[in-house]
């Protein structure tokens, strides 16, 4: 029987647990705070920031949204950063993206302290990754949060044979380095890849990240495949979808997660479990 990977569960779970270190640090002297700041307008961003100052409010740490217009120089985003830097009451900062064109993001993830970069992009943090499965006490939030929901349902990645579809910095490079360090074969597939089938049909589990609504159809995966979707889409019927075609192929794999209520909602909880290990390691517990 397929199993269906439920993103909200193991969500509610890990801020359960959040919530929990939130009032032991707070019994300590030591309260969490999350800056997040927006540069423009961007519709989805506001959507995401508004989740994420709600995950927040939900688990008692303090949150800031720090709203700059689209004109905002480089040079004064960057001033912004550094005062947050300085800022002892700041744990944990991100700077959504997108950014407007004339701003530079890798310039801008660069400026941020490593201690308070809880997206995890900043190259201190990647880098650490890269290192072991020991590090990745601030690695990104998305790739974090598939772990998080193989962990949670027991899957063992160890000696599969796994394929991640995409390699963005944000998502599709990192998930392939957490498989790696969790002893999976994987193997890193994109937009220049060869003969993609080949690999696909061959996996014990796909993860896929294009941003292509419906894009990893039935016959691209084995019988009894796992099958973790990334993507987000709304098609024209009003409904949200993933990079998968999860209704074609829900009777030939054996695990997916569901789109919406898969893998976002563990983003939002791995920022705020990003953010409490901030915390605790700027208090140097």
């Amino acid at each position: 029987m397929v199993q269906v990977l439920d993103g909200r569960a193991v969500s509610d779970s890990l801020l359960t647990e959040v919530t929990k270190e939130v009032a032991a640090l707070k019994d300590q002297g030591i309260s969490p705070k999350l800056v997040v700041v927006v540069v423009g307008e961007d519709p989805a961003s506001q959507v995401y920031v508004g989740k994420k100052e709600e995950a927040c409010k939900k688990v008692g740490m303090l949150s800031e949204r720090v709203a700059l217009p689209a004109k905002t120089t480089q040079a004064e985003l960057l001033k912004k950063i550094d005062e947050l830097n300085k800022d002892a009451s700041v744990t944990g900062m991100i700077v959504q993206l997108p950014l407007p064109d004339h701003i530079e993001a890798p310039l801008i993830i660069k400026a941020i302290d490593p201690y308070k970069d809880v997206d995890g992009f900043h190259a201190y943090n990647v880098g650490k990754m890269f290192l072991s499965k020991d590090f990745e006490d601030l690695a990104p939030c998305t790739p974090k949060g598939i772990t998080k929901i193989l962990d949670f349902y027991k899957i063992d990645v160890a000696g599969m044979d796994a394929v991640v579809i995409g390699r963005s910095n944000i998502v599709g490079k990192p998930t392939a380095v957490m498989l790696l360090n969790r002893d999976a074969t994987v193997t890193c597939c994109h937009s220049r890849t060869k003969n993609l089938l080949k690999y696909t049909r061959e996996a014990d589990l796909v993860v896929v990240a294009v941003g292509k609504a419906k894009f990893l159809t039935a016959d691209m995966v084995k019988a009894g495949a796992i099958v973790i979707d990334v993507g987000m889409h709304r098609g024209e019927d009003g409904k949200l979808c993933g990079d998968a075609d999860l209704e074609g192929m829900k009777n030939k794999v054996s695990a997916y997660t569901p789109v919406p209520g898969g893998v976002g909602p563990m983003t939002v909880a791995c920022l705020l479990m990003n953010t409490v290990t901030a915390a605790k390691k700027q208090a140097k517990l």
